[in-house]
């Protein structure tokens, strides 16, 4: 049937997640960091999902689409309500939701490594490269931090060396088994990114990382400060 139903603009979505949050019927989906109308008979065309957009990614069109379903929506919504009632009140997925974490220096933060007591100095959510928005304020101006996820592990001053003052994003490509080049260079290219840090460990499947970063660099057309240090099996930097 012809009717009216929503339209996502990938080209202005930032992956916020504020659609998917405001659309009760759960018919948006973030994926690959993007909005999408994965569910057009869940879509009841009324648009809740619109005002809360903060590109403006979100607009009506008429189109053929299935008819809503309001009985799918609601047994939808039941096994929904049910799972959130088994799990815990700790819901949902940090890793998975972009935030901003402000940090300010003071002379008890900068203290000596031999401090007991360190304190993180990661500033952005999500981290890792599959789930990171392609645009958001934190990239403005940023120093960016590609790190293989077992750097952090091996290297003990990871968060003072590497973190601190940067944008991070983390991933592996030996699990994640995709190619990180083309998210990377749409990151560089939508952003003001004053540099860029690699840290790989030394294992030759870590390549992987170094080189979509490089091809990402490569494909962006811009020219940037980059620099690539690997980190030794027993936590120490070998380059």
């Amino acid at each position: 049937m012809i009717r009216k139903i929503i339209r996502i603009d990938k080209e202005k979505c930032n992956g916020c997640g504020a659609c998917a949050d405001a659309c009760h019927e759960g018919a948006i989906d973030i994926i690959n960091g993007k909005a999408e109308l994965v569910r057009e008979h869940f879509c009841d065309g009324l648009g809740d999902c619109l005002p809360e957009c903060p590109t403006g990614a979100i607009s009506f069109e008429e189109r053929e689409a299935p008819a809503y379903d309001e009985e799918a929506v609601k047994e939808a919504q039941k096994k929904v309500f049910a799972k959130n009632q088994a799990m815990s009140t700790h819901t949902g997925c940090p890793g998975s939701r972009s935030m901003q974490i402000q940090r300010s220096e003071t002379p008890e933060t900068i203290k000596s490594t031999t401090s007991v007591e360190q304190l993180s100095k990661l500033q952005n959510w999500p981290v890792q490269i599959k789930l990171a928005p392609v645009s958001a304020p934190y990239f403005n101006g940023a120093k960016l931090l590609i790190a293989a996820d077992c750097t952090a592990y091996a290297y003990a001053s990871f968060h003072q060396d590497f973190i601190r003052n940067k944008v991070t994003l983390i991933g592996c490509p030996k699990l994640d088994q995709v190619d990180y080049s083309e998210k990377l260079t749409a990151i560089i290219q939508n952003n003001n990114i004053q540099s860029v840090t690699i840290v790989r460990m030394e294992v030759p499947c870590c390549g992987g990382l170094e080189m979509a970063a490089k091809k990402a660099l490569q494909d962006s057309g811009k020219f940037l400060p980059w620099q690539v240090i690997t980190i030794s099996i027993d936590g120490k930097i070998i380059e």
